[in-house]
């Protein structure tokens, strides 16, 4: 037994899980001090969805939001969410891109990279653990925990097995949809453990169903050595469970984090200013706190269920809201058993919806549908439905490779694509992943700078060769 350290999320999962990723950097800056004297594990700052959301809706280059929290958070480690071959979008890029995005992640601050797919599909984290080995930064690989008739504790034991051997810093056990329970979580925390060596196990869960502390404390037991946790003013609910109580429990017992209260009141009155003006703005509902026992029932985290009914509404069919829900594990067995987290999420959820308002399973099918059953996103956990995936492919081919090795080099041809807007090397990585949204924020960023009329005029000024 030993003492439990702690990530802190708040800066990132934290406020994507319970206010659609909307906190600013400048609500962050202030309390950066007093967040690194803390004496955290590590601080989750960046990726997830934290990209998107300041290129496409906070006007914020992210780039430099990371620069800015490495230079005000000199002392504890930073550490970014990274999706495999997705790096932080919804597709599959070349290496060349991937290895590129992993370097200048590192170079600008981060310490860890937690990796995953979210099929579970080791060949497509390859490149990225490399590539994080390479610059100098601790690969942290993470298990997209899920439940089916394949994702047995054997399936997840044998998967870290495979990761320690792949070269990971420290293994997670990423409980997106917080479907891992208190008794399973001890016997898997255990079984892993005692394969893999002196590699350190960490746990990432959600609130949503209202297990998540008791889960949280059953895995410390069972020797768990990091836990993911975020202060209370943006802790529990679809969030993780919160920092300040566990850091009480563990008071005083072996699993000790050795962690202020003090200092965590200090931060939490802080934040509470920032729930508040997130609460102002729309972004932040009290129904993201309630216990919702539809993540255990029908493995739906959080945040796919907001989408579900956001999809819902624009179509004006609310009413069906129970359907698809019920509709989601139908499909997602079709698909064979894809554990539901970014992307494979919103593409499962998305196509119940497409199901149940079309009044024919599939009539109404999406590209990225298609994608998963042709193999596009990588191997599926269990073998589809065979009826719908020659349905929907049609008399074509599933590819059986890793997707990536289709892919040729991409990095050059993005650079000529925007060589009129780069201004740093990464933005040539903020293009790739989001064409579109980061070329209006470019255009904005030039039209502050230089003018509204003299954005064109001065657009070879603005041009620092890459």
């Amino acid at each position: 037994m030993k003492k439990v350290l702690i990530t802190e999320t708040i800066l990132r999962d934290a406020h994507q899980s319970q206010a659609a990723t909307r906190m600013k950097l400048s609500e962050m800056l202030p309390i950066a001090k007093q967040l690194d004297e803390v004496g955290y594990f590590s601080l989750e700052v960046w990726g997830g969805a934290t990209f998107d959301s300041c290129l496409r809706f906070l006007n914020e280059d992210p780039w430099e939001r990371l620069r800015q929290l490495r230079k005000a958070i000199p002392n504890t480690k930073l550490q970014m969410l990274f999706r495999g071959q997705n790096i932080l979008g919804y597709k599959h890029y070349a290496d060349d891109v991937v290895e590129k995005f992993v370097e200048m992640s590192i170079k600008n601050g981060i310490n860890i990279i937690r990796i995953f797919d979210a099929l579970n599909d080791v060949k497509n984290l390859d490149t990225a653990i490399k590539a994080t080995k390479k610059y100098g930064g601790l690969c942290e690989t993470a298990m997209s925990y899920t439940v089916s008739p394949v994702h047995d504790r054997d399936y997840f034991i044998n998967l870290a097995v495979k990761l320690a051997e792949m070269g990971a810093d420290i293994i997670c056990i990423k409980d997106m949809a917080n479907l891992l329970l208190p008794f399973e979580a001890y016997e898997l925390v255990k079984g892993i453990k005692a394969k893999i060596g002196s590699i350190p196990v960490q746990l990432h869960t959600h609130n949503t169903s209202g297990t998540g502390d008791m889960t949280l404390l059953k895995a410390i037991e069972a020797g768990v050595d990091i836990v993911d946790t975020a202060l209370s003013p943006l802790g529990n609910g679809t969030s993780q469970p919160a920092t300040e109580p566990l850091v009480a429990t563990l008071k005083g017992t072996p699993y000790d984090t050795g962690l202020d209260l003090s200092k965590l009141s200090e931060c939490a009155a802080y934040f509470r200013t920032v729930q508040e003006r997130l609460k102002k703005d729309g972004f932040l509902s009290d129904k993201v706190l309630a216990v919702d026992v539809n993540a255990l029932l029908y493995q739906v985290p959080g945040g796919m269920l907001s989408n579900l009914i956001s999809q819902l509404k624009q179509q004006g069919k609310e009413d069906k809201y129970y359907e698809v829900l019920e509709e989601v594990p139908r499909v997602r067995k079709d698909m064979g058993y894809p554990p539901l987290v970014t992307p494979t999420s919103q593409i499962v959820g998305t196509q119940a919806v497409f199901n149940i308002i079309a009044g024919e399973r599939y009539k109404i099918v999406t590209k990225e549908t298609k994608g998963v059953l042709k193999g596009e996103y990588g191997t599926l956990p269990a073998e589809p439905n065979k009826e719908v995936q020659a349905k929907i492919l049609n008399g074509e081919t599933p590819i059986t490779c890793r997707p990536a090795d289709l892919l040729s080099p991409e990095l050059e041809s993005y650079k000529n694509e925007i060589k009129e807007y780069i201004e740093q090397e990464e933005d040539v990585l903020s293009y790739a992943l989001f064409p579109q949204v980061a070329t209006a924020f470019f255009k904005t960023r030039q039209a502050a700078k230089y003018g509204i009329d003299g954005a064109l005029a001065d657009k070879k000024n603005s041009v620092h060769p890459v």
